[in-house]
């Protein structure tokens, strides 16, 4: 393949033209799954609500001592989703929680992914003593009940955002280590690696250059379908008290209604908003998720 100079191109510049190309291709399929382009359309829009979120209703929309309304108003023209026990916009609190939640989802399955591929590359790939011993603490996080460690980890760590990333993070890898060492004991099967290790790459260079590749789309998928549970359970997390109580997140505004008895007094406004919005967006990383699983490993869907 040469150039219009007449000169072949770079391998750096190849590079760049399989990267532009695969990930082309990787657009035209995702777009024939309706239901994925659906939860990406939905997940664009509350990206940019949260990211614009200061523009939309300012800064200040959290403020106690500047509450534009009256206490718990029911649903009106100035109030579209009516007020909390404080008077404050519910409209403008949950397009503000959208900001923590979605931030907080995202990192918590960052972090649980990376845990997860360090643990299943390493795993997959040293086999013996070492593997055995990180597949029996695997299965040991597996078994015990994620919901009960993140809240153990979160009550004895002081109440603050980070502390939520690191409980959820640290109690939702397992499930990604065990697939991730799958992939990585099938890749460690084909031909190249013996090539590799025959001309003498070492441990890093095998799997850094080797095994992750072959393994990052089924990461990708993971970290997807991973952020819509870190969503659900901060809002838990929340709820039960045991969130940041400085910040607002949709979970924690579930926590104020039930506080404030909007439960008992049929105060529906005060629900039934961050409720959904926590159900839409959970929804929508997963049907996005799925999407992505589908179009990176085909062999898993269904044939239409």
């Amino acid at each position: 393949m040469t150039t219009s100079t007449g000169t072949a191109p770079s391998p750096r510049a190849l590079a760049r033209q399989r990267r532009r190309a695969s990930v082309a291709r990787f657009w035209r399929q995702y777009r024939a799954e309706r239901a994925g382009l659906y939860g990406l359309a939905v997940l664009v829009l509350c990206a940019l609500l949260a990211l614009f979120a200061p523009l939309f209703v300012g800064s200040d929309v959290s403020s106690v001592t500047e509450a534009p309304g009256r206490p718990m108003q029911s649903p009106s023209a100035e109030f579209p989703l009516g007020t909390d026990q404080f008077g404050r916009d519910l409209l403008g609190l949950v397009i503000w929680g959208a900001r923590v939640s979605l931030l907080v989802g995202l990192l918590a399955a960052v972090l649980s992914v990376a845990i997860g591929t360090l643990i299943g590359v390493t795993a997959g790939h040293f086999k013996g003593w070492y593997a055995t011993v990180l597949m029996r603490v695997t299965d040991w996080f597996l078994v015990m009940p994620t919901l009960v460690l993140a809240i153990a980890l979160a009550t004895v760590m002081s109440r603050s955002l980070t502390t939520i990333v690191v409980a959820i993070g640290v109690t939702t890898w397992p499930t990604t280590a065990r697939l991730v060492r799958a992939q990585t004991l099938a890749v460690e099967t084909r031909p190249y690696i013996e090539r590799a290790k025959a001309l003498g790459g070492g441990h890093w260079h095998i799997m850094s250059r080797h095994v992750l590749p072959n393994v990052m789309p089924l990461v990708l998928a993971q970290t997807t379908l991973i952020i819509s549970s870190a969503i659900l359970a901060e809002a838990t997390l929340a709820f039960l008290g045991l969130g940041d109580p400085t910040v607002v997140s949709w979970g924690g505004l579930l926590q104020d209604a039930r506080e404030a008895g909007a439960v008992s007094a049929g105060d529906w406004w005060y629900l039934v908003p961050p409720g959904i919005a926590i159900a839409v967006v959970a929804l929508a990383f997963t049907l996005c998720g799925r999407a992505v699983e589908s179009v990176l490993n085909p062999r898993l869907g269904v044939s239409r």
